[in-house]
């Protein structure tokens, strides 16, 4: 009985047994020594400005294409007789040069016809001058008052001038017909593609094939309407544009000029597009040596100058939060200072008439900064106070 009771009571009395450690413990225990928590100061890292005078330019983007390109049609029909080497795709062409000649028989034989034709309304109108002349001179006693015009045969004179000029008008046409027949091309330029083999039969207004131009380039760049704000004008023809490309795997510079806005805002990107100049694009006039041709449809971006203003400063983007930045002074503390933003972009940003030469700016995130607090700047050096050991405090205590 007493067994079982004691078995009963035993978890009981290890409770207990814990307990009373637990308490044994907890009241022998020493407080922990009290220290004075030193006071964090950040480190941050500081840039140091300069005001200068810059152009504000202007980043965009665009895809070279020509300032003219046509469709070479047909004016008259035929067989094509035979077609230039040149006349290719990427094909170089000179103005004038014969690309295609189509069959010219017929155009020479309604030549002919037409030359017959004007002999024939030439000779009758010689002979019409010469009936008049013998009216006036069987008319010159004529004592009743004037001659009558039919008599004189001045109706029949202006017929046969008439005919003359109808026939000199069909020969002009026959002659322009027959020039036709030969397909040139009416500017220097690059065949973009040609539609028509040798032998094939075109009819009037067939397409025969594309020319670019290649006199001058243009590129449509893209800004926000207010973005045009930092240009000097729109309409300035010194307006330079700085195009970079990458062929050849390098990067190619060119230099250009905006020639006009478009003045419409684009419904869909609610962009407003100027348009640059590139003149000689494919070097065919003044070829620089190392310098690639701006290829059509090469994509670039470009850099238009802005108008320049002066005391400007410019930082990294994230320096500035709610139009202040951080300066640091020449004992290491903070004063948050409101800035006048002039301009941004993704990563820059411009400040005008807010700093002084050297001045300091941190550039490490802002969040925690305060005006008035105390900082170390990162890389500097700090100075430090000598410490006294315990026998040289004693010595001083002593004298």
């Amino acid at each position: 009985m007493i067994t079982t009771i004691l078995r009963r009571l035993s978890p009981l009395l290890i409770i207990a047994v814990f307990a009373a450690a637990a308490m044994l413990l907890i009241s022998t225990q020493e407080a922990p020594e009290q220290k004075d928590e030193p006071i964090s100061v950040p480190i941050i890292d500081v840039q140091t400005v300069t005001p200068q005078t810059l152009s504000l330019n202007l980043p965009s983007y665009g895809v070279v294409s020509p300032k003219y390109k046509t469709q070479l049609v047909t004016e008259v029909q035929g067989r094509l007789l035979s077609i230039s080497a040149n006349f290719v795709a990427g094909g170089v062409v000179k103005q004038g040069e014969q690309l295609a000649i189509i069959e010219p028989s017929d155009y020479e034989a309604d030549l002919i016809q037409a030359e017959a034709t004007v002999a024939q309304a030439t000779a009758a109108l010689n002979e019409e001058k010469a009936r008049g002349i013998v009216a006036k001179i069987e008319f010159k006693d004529f004592g009743k008052g004037l001659p009558p015009e039919l008599g004189l045969r001045i109706p029949q004179l202006k017929k046969e001038q008439a005919n003359v000029k109808y026939a000199e008008a069909a020969l002009a046409r026959a002659q322009r017909n027959l020039a036709r027949t030969v397909i040139r091309a009416p500017f220097d330029g690059i065949i973009k593609a040609r539609n028509v083999d040798l032998g094939q039969y075109v009819t009037l207004g067939t397409n025969l094939g594309e020319l670019y131009d290649t006199s001058i380039a243009e590129i449509r760049l893209p800004l926000t309407n207010e973005d045009l704000a930092y240009l000097e004008s729109v309409d300035n023809p010194e307006t330079a544009v700085t195009l970079t490309a990458l062929l050849a795997g390098k990067q190619v510079t060119w230099q250009g000029n905006i020639v006009r806005s478009e003045n419409v805002i684009d419904e869909k990107t609610r962009m407003v597009y100027l348009v640059a100049e590139i003149h000689d694009p494919y070097l065919r006039n003044n070829k620089i040596e190392g310098q690639l041709p701006l290829k059509y449809g090469s994509f670039v971006n470009a850099v238009i100058t802005g108008r320049t203003v002066s005391d400007v400063v410019k930082l990294p983007r994230h320096v500035v939060r709610n139009g202040q930045v951080a300066v640091v002074s020449a004992d290491n503390i903070i004063e948050m200072r409101s800035v006048n933003v002039i301009r941004s972009d993704v990563d820059t940003i411009y400040i005008q008439g807010s700093f002084k030469a050297n001045e300091r700016v941190s550039t490490t995130s802002i969040n925690n900064l305060n005006s008035g607090q105390a900082i170390k700047v990162l890389g500097e050096k700090t100075q430090t106070a000598p410490v006294e050991t315990d026998t040289e405090a004693a010595t001083t205590a002593g004298e």
